[in-house]
């Protein structure tokens, strides 16, 4: 019997990072994500011209809250960002940073937007991948940091966040000026989503520099509640929706390595499985779970899961 193959009226909007010399700016070379016009990995239907991407996260400071598990991958890197940034693209081979600026928050550091921007400047002169760069999730202080930070890095297209439906002016003013993309956030709320996508759009900002965030939850942890919303958003954009055609990221490893099956540590959780694998492998189990709810881009945090990950990528598109 013939299979029936599905033919979607419409596409996903192709986001470019980065910029190189030519496009005026210092990365090697540019990433693209999205251009989806078919389902993932669904045989005779799955054009994706551009395979999923795997991004590391680097902090401003050094985490107070990792478990030894993931820390110890790092070792003393993790007190430089640049050296940290370095260390991913050069042993771990991650073709996208992620940095997020922990430190400016009020309740840790407090860094200044000055403080903030010259890490930005290191980190682009350390690394010459695609930069996504986030704030520390108290918007106030992150609206202030983000203009300075836009300014560093004018001119080499990277992707600044989060943008929420209560403050987003700021980031998209900032973005549209410094010639960056942008990440919206909806609380897992389709509705919101595309609210949100239409009054960043009403500030004249192109829709085809916007990725979606639906705010991840880890393995067993709500992901089913983000899964299902992800799988609505692309549906609705292969159908047609331009505010809900952009490409989606997911910040996995935030989520995992905060769960107490991740951060438990031998002592206490020994038939949960060594402690040294168990959140390489939930990181993993929960980045492939998106893959397939169709995101585009997943920020992680341990080597192993991103090795892994990768490999699943390759296999599914078949590389």
């Amino acid at each position: 019997m013939e299979r029936m193959i599905e033919k979607w009226q419409d596409r996903i909007s192709e986001v470019t990072l980065g910029a190189t010399k030519e496009s005026g700016g210092t990365r090697a070379s540019t990433v693209k994500i999205g251009g989806e016009s078919g389902i993932y990995f669904l045989k005779g239907e799955d054009a994706c011209p551009n395979l999923p991407v795997v991004a590391m996260e680097v902090w401003d400071m050094e985490p107070e809250n990792w478990p030894d598990a993931l820390k110890s991958n790092f070792g003393s890197a993790l007190k430089d960002p640049a050296e940290w940034a370095k260390m991913c693209v050069e042993k771990f081979k991650a073709g996208v940073i992620c940095l997020r600026l922990a430190s400016i928050h009020p309740d840790t550091k407090n860094s200044s937007a000055e403080e903030a921007g010259k890490t930005l400047e290191k980190i682009l002169k350390a690394v010459n991948v695609p930069l996504v760069i986030i704030g520390s999730g108290a918007h106030e202080k992150d609206n202030e940091v983000v203009v300075r930070c836009s300014e560093a890095a004018r001119g080499e297209n990277c992707l600044f966040g989060i943008a929420v439906q209560a403050s987003y002016k700021t980031l998209t003013a900032a973005c549209l000026s410094g010639g960056h993309c942008i990440i919206s956030e909806a609380p897992i709320d389709i509705n919101i989503a595309k609210q949100l996508n239409i009054l960043i759009c009403g500030m004249q900002f192109p829709s085809d520099k916007i990725v979606i965030h639906h705010a991840t939850g880890a393995l067993g942890y709500g992901l089913e509640y983000t899964y299902s919303i992800m799988e609505r958003t692309r549906l609705a954009g292969l159908s047609g929706d331009k505010m809900l055609s952009m490409p989606m990221i997911n910040f996995v490893g935030q989520e995992v390595w905060r769960t107490k099956e991740a951060k438990t540590g031998d002592e206490v959780a020994a038939e949960w499985g060594p402690a040294r694998d168990r959140g390489a492998l939930l990181e993993t189990a929960t980045a492939c779970s998106y893959l397939n709810a169709g995101a585009d881009i997943l920020v992680m945090n341990h080597p192993k899961a991103v090795e892994e990950t990768k490999k699943v990528i390759k296999d599914l598109c078949k590389v």
